[in-house]
């Protein structure tokens, strides 16, 4: 009984010398919803019906003056697969330095983090019509990445982002950087490049640069990209959105988005979507509809598509 005492007391003093070194406040936030996708004639996948459940853990203390965050996603596989771990990052707080983010899991790169900025109520444009995110301009990112992050008074924000080679995410290591600026009121402008080479000798220079301009209830934006391949073909994009924020609750949007596969003969992707969005505490509803035309750059009959998509969330 004696030893099982100490053991006891032994324990108990440790944790009261961890804790008086370093205060974690522990916080938990999380969403469910339903979705439904219907519309597309040539649609071949499923019933519509979708489920989103997330629980985000967090775990924030201060080690040596520097503020230190663990956050992990319990997220149901809904894929069979069996995975309920999701999105799990180390975050270190520099303070005056900036910010150092470790990705487990879940992370973008800083260009992948820009992909598609503009304004939108609900959905991108090429979001949820079938493989129109093929050639996608949005860098390369994965698993245990590197993400640096500084802010200035000025209004300027610099990224940079590093994640090593693995035959998973991309056969050479790549760094992407990244900066924006929102120092003058309502005017937000940006600037994202990657070297990609996903797959041996498919290297490509990815770049995106992009401009949003917000008065009133009014957001305009515009977003050009590039793909230039040392071999192979080019791709351009360019996109554009306009959001009107009708009050503290309501959103409607409008977002074309256009994918030029250079030099090929090919026909541009054409994409476009109509959305609105409400909020009510922390219900969100949505719904947009969706039109695609040549998708994956292809003029074939299987590749013009129009879908609507319509969801419930809450948010605790």
């Amino acid at each position: 009984m004696n030893n099982i005492k100490k053991i006891g007391l032994t324990a108990l003093a440790g944790s009261l010398v961890a804790s008086s070194v370093s205060a974690a406040t522990l916080t938990a936030t999380g969403s469910a919803g339903m979705s439904y996708t219907g519309g597309d004639s040539k649609a071949t996948q499923g019933q519509g019906w979708t489920m989103g459940d997330s629980i985000t853990m967090s775990a924030s203390g201060e080690v040596n003056d520097i503020g230190v965050t663990l956050s992990f996603e319990i997220d149901n596989d809904d894929t069979g697969g069996g995975d309920v771990y999701d999105s799990h990052s180390i975050a270190f707080d520099l303070g005056d330095a900036g910010s150092l983010t470790f990705h487990g899991h879940g992370g973008s790169s800083a260009l992948g983090a820009k992909d598609d900025v503009m304004p939108a109520a609900w959905e991108e444009p090429w979001d949820i019509l079938p493989s129109a995110e093929t050639n996608l301009i949005g860098g390369a990112g994965g698993d245990n990445m590197f993400v640096y992050s500084y802010a200035h008074d000025s209004g300027f924000t610099g990224t940079v982002s590093y994640v090593n080679a693995a035959d998973a995410v991309t056969d050479v290591s790549s760094t992407s950087y990244g900066i924006e600026y929102t120092g003058m009121e309502g005017l937000t402008v940006g600037y994202a490049q990657q070297d990609v080479e996903v797959t041996t000798n498919t290297k490509g220079d990815e770049s995106t640069m992009y401009a949003k301009y917000a008065i009133g209830g009014i957001t305009v934006g515009i977003q050009m990209s590039e793909n230039d391949m040392e071999s192979g073909t080019d791709y351009e994009s360019t996109g554009i959105g306009i959001s009107y924020q009708v009050n503290d609750d309501l959103t409607v949007s409008y977002g074309a988005h256009e994918i030029e596969a250079v030099s090929s003969g090919n026909p541009d992707q054409e994409t476009a979507a109509l959305g609105v969005s409400y909020t009510m505490g922390s219900l969100s509803i949505g719904a947009a509809m969706h039109d695609g035309d040549n998708i994956t750059n292809s003029a074939t009959d299987a590749n013009q598509r129009e879908i609507y998509s319509l969801g419930l969330t809450f948010n605790f």
